[in-house]
């Protein structure tokens, strides 16, 4: 009855009627690997980490933002109610901020309103907001500004307010935000929004949690039942071991889930965070955590700029340093590469595919290929045998097994993961094993290396660009 009445409260003010006309609903697909439409058609997740959209920018530029993503292929961004830098004192751009004396009870209708307008925005444009309800220093200030606001209570009830003022949008929520669950308490805040969320929005949307750097949601809340997939942060380092290859590990494990990385390297960022040591990333190193992401089993995959995250404008706080203002950095070209893996998965038979390295031919020495490192070669194939995919993070030559097509002949292309192009390479008989060279021999430049059914008479790769 407490309940009840102070969730009558919250929504006294109403709901705003912003809210664009909803996109087609995301499911779990029925082998439980990847996500779906309401009509079972596949949907890559392609995402942007916004972190800080609903917090510092106007609808001016909020606008801006959201046209670019649209227009460069990002169908989800990701973006936090309650936001990380200093989000509960310092207001929006409009001078408003999300809570009533920084209590979760007295949500401001001003500020949700803004929120609504970009959520409707987004929507418009085919994007799906990946929201977060909060930032993790709100329940645990462990490295982060906090206050702790919230309890299990008012996160039940938070989160049932929230979900019925988003029931109609095309939103998927994101519990966690970067901080750790160190005990009991922190996890049942989050399994209590959980179950607020889905009292209040009936059960439309989908949920997920987004974890501290090198963890994933499986490693605390894999079997629940509320968590619909599983969310890694690989993190901020460029190499494969110890990071990339735990999206397969998530993959491998029971229940099945689908597993996506929501926060690997951002572009233009400190590499490990050791700016002096190490440098500032560039494209090949965000383009490589996609394809070892995608290739490794993921059902889509998470971009982010250390300048567009936070929102960056020389005349703001900036949480890690950054070489560019946001409205810049939005054009960088890691960002416009993203889009040619979604179009060369999307071009092939999509919810049949499987990780498989075996593909590879181990050479003499292992750390040459399959690789390691930077240079780690991977491989994606289609349960059916109908195509094979392996990308190359480095023009060095490599000799695949062509059995795993299932026909008399294979088509080989190599496909351009920097401009989406692709070329033809020939059609091969299907015997033994066969070498494959880069374009680009010797370059660090990456490139996939196509291989289908000759029979099956699929596009150019990439050329489906047209699908969600």
């Amino acid at each position: 009855m407490i309940r009840f009445l102070l969730l009558t409260l919250l929504c006294a003010t109403g709901v705003s009627d912003a809210l664009a006309a909803p996109l087609p609903k995301l499911k779990v697909s029925d082998n439980h690997r990847f996500l779906v439409t309401d009509s079972g058609e596949p949907f890559f997740w392609l995402g942007d980490t916004a972190w800080e959209l609903f917090h510092r920018l106007n609808r001016e530029d909020a606008a801006i933002y959201l046209e670019n993503r649209a227009k460069l292929g990002f169908n989800v961004v990701q973006a936090v109610a309650l936001a990380e830098m200093n989000g509960l004192e310092a207001p929006n751009a409009y001078g408003h901020r999300p809570l009533k004396h920084n209590d979760p009870l007295q949500p401001d209708e001003d500020y949700f309103k803004d929120v609504d307008w970009i959520v409707a925005k987004a929507n418009s444009l085919g994007i799906y907001v990946g929201f977060l309800p909060t930032w993790g220093d709100k329940w645990n200030k462990k490295w982060g500004t906090g206050p702790e606001i919230f309890t299990p209570h008012s996160a039940e009830v938070f989160g049932e307010w929230l979900g019925k003022r988003y029931r109609d949008a095309s939103i998927v929520w994101i519990l966690g935000g970067d901080r750790p669950v160190d005990h009991e308490e922190h996890k049942e805040i989050i399994r209590a929004l959980a179950r607020g969320l889905r009292r209040g929005d009936g059960g439309a949307h989908l949920i997920t949690f987004h974890p501290t750097g090198g963890g994933g949601s499986s490693e605390p809340f894999h079997d629940e039942k509320w968590l619909d997939f599983n969310m890694r942060q690989n993190g901020h380092q460029a190499e494969f071991t110890g990071r990339y290859d735990q999206t397969r590990a998530d993959y491998d494990r029971t229940p099945i889930k689908p597993v996506l990385d929501g926060e690997p390297i951002y572009e233009d960022h400190p590499l490990s965070f050791k700016a002096k040591d190490l440098g500032y990333s560039v494209a090949s190193d965000v383009r490589r955590p996609l394809y070892w992401n995608v290739f490794g089993g993921a059902c889509g995959h998470t971009y982010g700029h250390s300048s567009v995250w936070q929102f960056y404008d020389p005349k703001r706080f900036e949480m890690t340093s950054t070489p560019m203002p946001w409205v810049e950095a939005i054009n960088q070209p890691g960002a416009v590469h993203m889009q040619h893996a979604k179009h060369l998965l999307l071009s092939r038979p999509f919810l049949t595919r499987a990780p498989d390295d075996s593909i590879i031919v181990a050479g003499p020495i292992p750390t040459v290929i399959p690789g390691a490192g930077l240079y780690r070669f991977v491989a994606t194939r289609d349960a059916e045998g109908t195509y094979a995919l392996v990308y190359a993070p480095v023009g060095r030559a490599f000799k695949v097994r062509m059995g795993v097509i299932k026909n008399q002949h294979v088509k080989a292309w190599w496909f351009n993961p920097r401009d989406g192009t692709a070329t033809a390479i020939g059609i091969f008989e299907n015997k033994g094993d066969r070498e494959f060279t880069p374009p680009n021999a010797g370059e660090m430049l990456d490139w996939v290396l196509v291989l289908d059914d000759a029979a099956k008479g699929y596009p150019q790769p990439g050329a489906e660009a047209s699908k969600p």
